[in-house]
């Protein structure tokens, strides 16, 4: 039975209509893939590729601007994406860019991130390789994860140990944590301690005070240690001092030799060395006389000693003076 000629147009319109909507579907897909229009070449190296695809989109600063063309791997640790990217995108990527490769939400298929640098590089041509970054996948998280936890229950178990161990009174904390006794002579430590500190305190500030004290012009030693004249007035008082001690040791040492040759039998003065009064008298004299020089000669070591006159002695010996 042959068609009519409605049916015939009919079919012929349905014929047209579907290939002019195929052709619109290819051309917007083509579009999509950047099957149409001009393009350029670029290349990134990855370690791993996450699960990356080809035909999966390109972007640059969050916008589509390309498509994964080839994954090649080139060895064991190193791959190769070919990205087709708009040719418009010349005047704006550079060779300092950066490709990592994400996900298209969390759920969504991956794609690659060019990602511009911040510093001034020239722009890339066909066939450049941009530097890439490769982020933690999702299973080396869950690897870090699952470590994190048997750590973290390693280290309950080791709290779990050490506070059973302080609750039953094991160890020196736990004593202290259960004696009363020690924690009592602890706290007593404490409060000596904190008595000991005050104590050094308050003479500190007593030093302090003597110190302030000496360096004031009314005082005797802020007399000594400012008046250059009294220094020089007490320096030749100590000078004369000491010559007074070495006449008086040069007369002890005479007087000695004279009681020798009294106490002899020789000379003219034996008759006079002859009365037993006399000699217990001449020496009981000379015993003091000796005593006085001996406590005299005591106090001189002292004053050597003393820190007002220490500097003055010290300086003797050396010379200076």
């Amino acid at each position: 039975m042959e068609r009519s000629t409605a049916e015939k147009t009919k079919l012929g319109l349905f014929v047209i209509t579907g290939t002019v909507l195929i052709v619109i579907a290819s051309y917007l897909i083509g579009s999509k893939q950047n099957l149409f229009g001009n393009t350029f070449e670029l290349k990134a190296e990855f370690t791993n590729v996450s699960g990356l695809q080809n035909g999966n989109n390109v972007r640059f600063s969050g916008i589509n601007v390309g498509t994964v063309r080839t994954i090649d791997m080139v060895d064991d640790t190193t791959i190769v994406v070919g990205m087709s990217i708009q040719n418009n995108m010349l005047e704006h990527i550079r060779t300092n860019a950066i490709a990592t490769i994400g996900s298209d939400g969390l759920v969504g298929s991956m794609l690659i991130n060019i990602i511009p640098s911040d510093s001034d590089a020239p722009l890339v041509s066909t066939g450049d390789t941009l530097s890439s970054y490769s982020k933690i996948g999702t299973d080396d998280m869950l690897n870090t994860l699952s470590v994190t936890n048997e750590n973290a229950a390693l280290l309950t178990a080791d709290l779990l140990m050490v506070t059973e161990a302080l609750v039953s009174g094991r160890g020196t904390l736990g004593r202290l944590l259960n004696d009363t006794l020690m924690a009592s002579d602890f706290s007593q430590m404490i409060e000596n301690l904190s008595e000991a500190t005050k104590s050094a305190t308050i003479t500190m500030r007593e030093l302090e005070r003597m110190v302030r004290d000496m360096r004031s012009e009314g005082s005797l030693a802020g007399v000594l240690l400012n008046d250059t004249e009294a220094a020089e007035n007490l320096r030749n008082v100590l000078y004369n001092l000491e010559e007074s001690s070495l006449a008086i040791d040069s007369l002890s040492h005479n007087l000695q030799e004279t009681t020798e040759k009294l106490k002899s039998d020789e000379g003219a003065m034996a008759y006079l060395t002859s009365d037993s009064v006399f000699v217990d008298r001449l020496d009981s004299t000379m015993q003091n006389i000796q005593l006085g020089t001996a406590r005299f000669n005591e106090n001189m070591e002292a004053l050597q000693h003393n820190f007002l006159f220490k500097r003055y002695f010290k300086k003797k010996r050396k010379g200076k003076l």
